[in-house]
């Protein structure tokens, strides 16, 4: 069945028979569009034991589920709040508001409320409080009418509208991501078309790679939308799908067609070209993108990062599906006309000698050299990856956010005019005897406390909502989700909290948005070790079957690190510390967004192992057949270098594209992406790999024979036989001496 299964079998019946795979595809299309036809927005979130999850449980169970809420700030620059004409156009306002059926269940404004703190102090600017119907979870949507009211009743009237909350605030920041996602396929797809002309040197092979990465994403789409029924997904999910998609399937059909042009060039046909290149860049491709699965796979292992994770996955499924079926089909249909409308100049490209070209030239100078190259090389990573020591885990928040926003305009005058604070309060829940004198001093003790930290605006008293249960709500100077927000939170928990409750028996419990954002920073921190060990572990385990070799795991594995390690100390660099942020136009931050570390740990390994396979099973390829180590190793760059270039490429673009979006959370995961592949395609594969190769010698491929037992699971197939050498022993010579003789037998 395996066998049946195999790349080099479909391949061949993909060659073979075309038409039957394109109309196997055409169910697939019409199943991944009813898959993408049937994603549910997530109603879910993921399960949490945080303290914030706990005190938002004890909330809803004493006081129900709170509805969301918007906090719309209403200004003139030429009347205030005591005008006639100002009071009537706010209470006219107020009664459109509350006429929007089935979007709002209540609003209050300054002149109804009475309370002087819903006026800023010139006294131009005042806010009206409303309250919205549904949960949280549909808010995005539900506040949409309010919105286009906002923009209505503020044309020509002399008012200006800006809103801020729970709907808004997500709505609006939704609106940039989908902008992003518009603008990187926008930047990024041409950029990706002129790097693959530029490698195959003809248009027809320079789209087909598009084309099928356009499947890939849409097989991803399908995949995910029938996911979404069963658990959460990320708002980032479809840049997720997009980036690894278009990176990914580029990539994993760009080898398997250069293959199949190399070896039509050698003089095979058709058929067996696409057979052959099935049963070598084909069987890499998949055992490729089950490493990057197994990487992207942990991920899962992190709740808040598992809607990312599905996408992610089911991108690379897509590729692998498009590059082992339709591509062969496709080739099969093509034939030599995958080489029309190449550049001029550009033909086929001729077979080099091995160890000869500029790749190999540059493999065998540093295999002349190997120390200096090796030693060079980690040291320019360890320099790169030296910033890593001082980075920060947090959250951007919304001061950080585009500028351009209405809602983060709204939070800007409530920041520095009214209480920002009262967009997201710290919510303390108290449960126990809430009634008694006990826990009334100690809220009281509490309060003076807060009243003394100048990081808080204000709090409320204790607000009994049940039997057992009371909620003081505390507000924060300035952006509630910043890095000095949570450092006030930290305080509040570790040290007012412990010391005003020390002499009750009520158990106080600290949520709300500040809260939540300190729990993902400390959650991210404890199952970042969990990831990694999870993915140097499987991945050690597959790349020893694989290459039937520890070394070469190992090294494979340290390289890694250390491109995934430059790669953080570059984001600290240019994002937390500001080095060259302003003029590459990326946002300076306090800190490096909390889920980045974990994110890119998976990604970045995953999508690195990708040149180490290919690359590696070239040199293996050639060393089988060879024995010569340095010989293999410069005919395995050569051979590879320009494709691996290529793909790094593109990469580099489709990632680089996702980096100059608004938001600053994709701009530190597209411009870390991008800076590791640059890394691994430069320095790992151009100067550590020929150079560790050559120091180390045949130990590369040394197995213990205790692990003898291991599946042999040759990526080549049947290009490179594995060969075993058998001693008959003494043979006549013609002289009349005994030699021994050696037979080779290919296994």
């Amino acid at each position: 069945m395996l066998r049946f299964l195999s790349p080099e079998t479909i391949a061949r019946f993909a060659a073979r028979h075309p038409w039957y795979i394109m109309g196997l595809w055409v169910l697939i299309i019409a199943a991944a569009v009813m898959g993408a036809g049937s994603a549910k927005e997530s109603t879910a979130t993921a399960e949490s034991t945080t303290q914030a999850s706990r005190a938002e449980d004890a909330l809803n169970a004493a006081r129900g589920e709170q509805s969301p809420s918007e906090t719309i700030v209403v200004s003139s620059e030429t009347q205030t709040v005591d005008s006639p004409a100002y009071r009537a156009y706010v209470e006219e306002l107020t009664d459109k508001i509350r006429s929007l059926d089935g979007t709002v269940t209540s609003a209050v404004n300054y002149y109804e409320a009475g309370d002087e703190s819903l006026v800023n102090a010139d006294r131009s600017k005042t806010l009206i409080s409303v309250t919205l119907a549904g949960d949280l979870d549909g808010a995005m949507d539900t506040v949409v009418p309010l919105l286009h009211l906002l923009d209505d009743e503020s044309e020509g009237t002399g008012f200006k509208l800006l809103t801020a909350g729970d709907g808004s605030i997500n709505h609006e920041i939704n609106e940039v991501v989908e902008k992003d996602l518009l603008a990187s396929e926008v930047l990024g797809l041409p950029a990706a078309l002129i790097v693959l002309i530029i490698v195959f040197g003809a248009l027809v092979a320079a789209g087909l790679p598009l084309i099928l990465s356009f499947l890939a994403v849409l097989v991803a789409v399908g995949i995910t939308g029938v996911v979404s029924n069963f658990a959460p997904m990320d708002d980032y999910v479809m840049n997720m799908i997009i980036m690894i998609g278009l990176a990914v399937g580029i990539d994993y059909s760009l080898f398997i067609v250069e293959r199949f042009r190399e070896e039509r060039a050698a003089g095979l046909a058709k058929v067996d070209a696409i057979t052959l290149a099935g049963a070598t860049a084909s069987r890499a491709v998949l055992f490729s993108g089950i490493t990057v699965i197994i990487a992207l796979g942990s991920l899962l292992i992190v709740p808040e990062l598992s809607g990312l994770a599905y996408g992610a996955i089911a991108a690379v499924i897509g590729a692998v599906l498009a590059a082992l079926t339709i591509l062969p089909a496709s080739l099969s249909l093509l034939g030599d006309k995958v080489n029309a409308i190449h550049l001029p100049g550009r033909g086929a490209r001729a077979p080099q000698v091995d160890g000869e070209g500029v790749w190999g030239r540059v493999a065998n100078g540093v295999m002349r050299h190997p120390v200096y190259a090796l030693v060079g090389s980690v040291a320019v990573l360890a320099v790169l990856a030296a910033p890593t020591a001082t980075i920060k885990i947090g959250d951007p928040g919304i001061s950080q956010l585009p500028q351009n926003v209405n809602s983060v305009k709204a939070f800007n005058v409530l920041d520095a005019e009214f209480s920002a604070g009262r967009l997201a309060p710290v919510e303390i829940v108290v449960q126990g005897n809430v009634s008694s004198a006990e826990v009334a001093s100690a809220v009281d003790a509490l309060g003076a406390e807060i009243a003394r930290d100048s990081r808080f605006s204000n709090y409320t008293g204790l607000q009994v909502l049940s039997e057992g249960t009371g909620l003081v709500e505390v507000y924060i100077q300035g952006d509630s989700f910043g890095s000095d927000a949570q450092s006030a939170l930290k305080q509040l928990r570790s040290d007012y909290i412990p010391a005003a409750f020390a002499n009750t028996d009520a158990e106080v419990l600290v949520g709300g948005g500040t809260a939540y954002q300190v729990d993902a920073v400390s959650l991210m921190k404890h199952y970042l070790p969990l990831v990694i060990g999870f993915v140097l572990t499987l991945s050690f385990v597959l790349l020893m079957v694989v290459f039937r070799s520890i070394v070469i795991p190992a090294k494979a594995i340290v390289m890694n690190l250390l491109s995934v390690a430059a790669a953080y100390g570059v984001i600290v660099a240019v994002f937390q510390h500001g080095i060259g942020a302003g003029q590459l136009g990326f946002t300076r931050t306090d800190s490096v967004a909390s889920f980045l570390p974990a994110f890119l740990f998976a990604i970045l390994f995953g999508l690195s192992m990708d040149y180490h396979v290919f690359l590696l099973s070239r040199i293996q390829e050639r060393f089988l057949k060879t024995g010569d180590n340095r010989l293999s190793v410069a005919s395995g760059l050569q051979s590879t270098a320009h494709i691996i270039t290529g793909a790094a490429a593109i990469m580099l673009v489709v990632f680089g594209a996702f980096a100059l979006g608004d938001l600053v959370q994709l701009q530190q995961m597209g411009f870390g992406l991008a800076v590791a592949v640059f890394i691994d395609a430069t320095l790992i594969r151009s100067i550590l790999v020929p150079a560790s190769m050559e120091l180390l010698g045949d130990r590369n491929w040394y197995l213990p024979s205790w692990l003898e037992w291991l599946p042999e699971v040759n990526i080549e197939g049947n290009a490179a036989p594995r060969q075993r050498k058998i001693v008959l022993g003494p043979a006549p010579r013609m002289s009349g001496e005994l030699v021994p003789v050696e037979v080779r037998i290919d296994s």
